[in-house]
């Protein structure tokens, strides 16, 4: 069996490992990447670049090309795929550094893991040296490259994850920070009354965040590079700038094929996560629409757990198994130094918006029990459909040790559980990890109150 992977991070090297190891010899595995880099964790690299990961890139990188191939796999780096022809199950591609060096590959069966790309909306100025993104170990190398420069003035384009995270890298290397965003707070996955508490953590670090205030336009100085960022409000100086405007599925070489997409621009696969309508092509990560377990709606959502999860699924079907991959409930956590943010499911205006009838608790409480002189603050907020009492949601913002606290809520949202449930829920007590009440129980009880 031939098997061609476009795609050589999470969901193409997992899908391809976990194929080889179960088929060995029987199996013939080509990886076509247009980076040098495979299975590395770009969730680390705003932190890389905040000088708290020890060493260079290959600090991020868990499996290299070297490795893979040792293990059987034919990794090509630094090949770019051109066009996907189903019909004759024939893949084109060129080499990065030479487009007029191309290669054909034969398939019997495809997987396509291509990822995201970071938006880059048509801002004047938005190409000119000092504006940077941090989305490929290549882009990290830049920054730091960059900062080095000993910029004094940061500006950070965007507040969702990327940007929280990269803000609090600018923090950590004493840049004076303003954050932009087209939204009245941070993090639009988070309720609003929930996103104002991490603008407040924000000031309380030095950094200004400007909401509904986007960038309007990139001005370079004398030397070229960018000296100030314009909004309608005026312009703020920055030595570098840091976008983090969210990410797009890298679908078109699978949409100029006719393979089918979402709203999102994500290809539509079933639950085998093979592209519908395509018996032998596969497709996984970051490049595709996954089904909401809450709403029953397909959904963009590009994590790494996925991908991985994806390249799993993958793997296990083309080697014989019957696997399924169930949907995901959008968990997700980050921080803004010791500021800790998660969440999971529906947010309250998500669920309005999908024409849901909600009602919900928000409740502040502590990291440990009161009387501990290191207790943090934490606000966890709840979300409850009213006709059945299944919680549909969670968020969760607080000092050191609240936000893995999201997992108690994402294992209930899984599974359905109603706030009664939730409450009856045999968590863990001791003074030094929570009061006696689990915090999101506390809020469930507060929910099961309006309810009844």
């Amino acid at each position: 069996m031939r098997v061609l992977v476009i795609g050589g991070d999470a969901t193409g090297m997992s899908s391809a490992s976990q194929l080889k190891r179960r088929l060995g010899d029987s199996v013939d595995i080509t990886v076509l990447n247009d980076q040098r880099w495979t299975s590395y964790s770009a969730c680390g690299i705003p932190y890389w670049v905040a000088g708290e990961v020890a060493g260079g890139p290959d600090s991020l990188v868990a499996r290299s090309p070297e490795k893979h191939r040792a293990n059987g796999l034919d990794v090509r780096i630094g090949i770019s795929a051109t066009r996907i022809d189903p019909d004759n199950q024939q893949v084109s591609a060129v080499e990065v550094t030479d487009a007029s060096a191309v290669s054909t590959f034969d398939y019997d069966h495809l997987i396509i893991a291509t990822g995201a790309r970071p938006l880059a909306p048509p801002i004047p100025g938005i190409d000119i040296p000092g504006v940077l993104r941090t989305h490929t170990l290549d882009d990290g190398l830049v920054a730091i490259d960059a900062l080095e420069e000993t910029p004094r003035n940061a500006v950070v384009v965007g507040a969702g994850f990327i940007g929280v995270e990269m803000a609090e890298a600018c923090v950590q290397r004493e840049l004076q920070t303003t954050v932009l965003d087209l939204a009245p707070e941070p993090m639009v996955v988070m309720d609003p009354d929930m996103g104002s508490l991490i603008s407040k953590a924000m000031a309380d670090h030095g950094v200004t965040f400007r909401g509904q205030e986007p960038a309007a336009e990139f001005v370079a100085g004398p030397d070229g590079r960018v000296a100030s960022v314009r909004t309608a409000s005026g312009d703020y100086p920055a030595d570098i700038v840091f976008l983090g405007l969210g990410v797009r599925p890298r679908t078109e070489l699978a949409a100029a094929a006719g393979l089918p997409t979402g709203s999102s621009g994500g290809i539509q696969i079933d639950d085998h996560c093979r592209v519908q309508g395509y018996e032998n092509i596969w497709a996984g990560g970051d490049c595709v629409e996954t089904r909401h377990r809450v709403s029953g709606e397909p959904v963009y959502v590009p994590l790494g757990t996925h991908a991985n999860k994806h390249g799993r699924v993958i793997g296990l079907n083309l080697s014989g198994e019957d696997a399924v991959f169930p949907g995901i409930v959008g968990t997700a956590i980050t921080k803004f130094m010791s500021t800790e943010i998660a969440r999971v499911g529906l947010t309250e205006q998500q669920a309005t918006q999908l024409g849901r009838d909600v009602t919900t608790a928000s409740i502040v409480t502590s990291t440990k029990a009161g009387y501990f002189s290191d207790a943090e603050p934490m606000r966890v907020k709840v979300v409850a459909d009213c006709e059945d009492g299944r919680v549909l949601g969670c968020q969760i913002v607080g000092g050191v040790s609240a936000g893995k606290r999201i997992d108690s809520a994402a294992t209930a949202v899984w599974n359905s559980m109603t706030a009664s449930e939730v409450v009856d829920l045999d968590l863990s007590y001791a003074p030094p990890f929570s009061g006696v009440w689990e915090p999101f129980q506390i809020a469930a009880r507060q929910v099961l109150a309006k309810l009844r």
